[in-house]
């Protein structure tokens, strides 16, 4: 999942922000209500934010357009509280085997390890009847290919993972599966008012970008509290909780995993592991009821993304969807 200089949210596996008067539209509530009906809306200010990397100036001009009855959806659920979450909650509202929620997926990495081993196998066959010698030599120099990459995997498998990603995209469901991930972490961060920047849907670089100073101070200096924690682990655990919904087994959430481990880690007070494992389950929990509760909005922004869409074209994709 990068806040940039904060964070990232990857499929597979992060400038300035203060806090400045927001400056509203001044038009009366009449006026405003007039605008949005009409469809006279101004996204060039909230364009040219975004092209500037400029968070501040993001989430104030997401406020204009909220101020004038447009942006109904950003920041609408601004305050969240963990609670005690058991796995029977999570299964009761939908997800699938959430007893393995947790479990990185390996799907990905075998079937690639599977095809490497068995196709040197069957071209180390074919080679064996080559005349002379070079029956002899050249299925021993394809087989050496397989124990080369078995080498690469045991001893630093992060080289293997562009290639491993690459494979991956042959899977009938996985840029289904990217898509339903990155929109969910993009949405749930609208809804919670966490300013989106930036995205990607390209193999190896999924993520969505989301930047914010004061939080990614809060995380560098170990100060990151309780309420801040807890925006930050559902946005975290959004995609997971994407593909918990719909499929049996999750194949994003690794990458999620670490981050939200990251901000664990970077929490004042420290958790036990009782409340870590709490503080997952609920985040999964929020991020799915959310999602659940505006699945045509999510639906809708998931045909954005994948169309390459700006990331204002998938702000406007989330707001006439509700």
């Amino acid at each position: 999942m990068a806040y940039a200089a904060l964070t990232s949210f990857p499929y597979k596996s992060q400038k300035c922000f203060t806090f400045k008067p927001i400056i509203r539209a001044s038009s009366s509530s009449s006026a405003s209500s007039s605008a949005a009906a009409t469809g006279a809306v101004d996204f060039r200010t909230l364009e040219s934010a975004i092209d500037k990397k400029d968070s501040t100036a993001v989430k104030e001009a997401l406020d204009q357009l909220s101020g004038v009855g447009w942006a109904k959806k950003w920041s609408s659920q601004p305050y969240v509280s963990r609670r005690t979450t058991s796995l029977r909650e999570l299964t009761s509202l939908g997800i699938k085997n959430a007893e393995n929620l947790a479990i990185p997926s390996v799907r990905n990495d075998a079937a690639f390890l599977f095809t490497v081993v068995g196709t040197t196998g069957f071209l180390g066959i074919l080679a064996g009847q080559l005349p002379g010698d070079w029956g002899f030599f050249v299925p021993y120099l394809i087989g050496s290919i397989s124990l080369v990459v078995l080498a690469i995997g045991s001893i630093s498998p992060g080289l293997l993972q562009a290639a491993i990603q690459g494979f991956s995209s042959f899977f009938p469901d996985y840029q289904e599966r990217v898509a339903r991930h990155e929109a969910a972490h993009f949405l749930i961060a609208y809804l919670l008012g966490l300013p989106i920047l930036g995205y990607s849907l390209d193999i190896g670089k999924e993520n969505v970008n989301l930047i914010d100073e004061r939080l990614e101070n809060l995380i560098y200096s170990g100060q990151l509290d309780a309420k801040e924690l807890d925006r930050l682990a559902v946005v975290s655990m959004a995609g997971l909780a994407a593909e918990g919904l719909l499929y049996d087994k999750v194949v994003g959430q690794s990458a999620d995993l670490f981050t939200l481990q990251r901000f664990i880690n970077r929490s004042k007070p420290q958790l036990s592991k009782d409340q870590q494992q709490n503080l997952t389950r609920w985040a999964v929990l929020f991020a799915a009821s959310l999602l659940k509760t505006n699945k045509a909005i999510h639906e809708a922004l998931m045909a954005a993304m994948s169309k390459k869409a700006t990331v204002v074209e998938c702000i406007q994709a989330i707001e006439n969807a509700s």
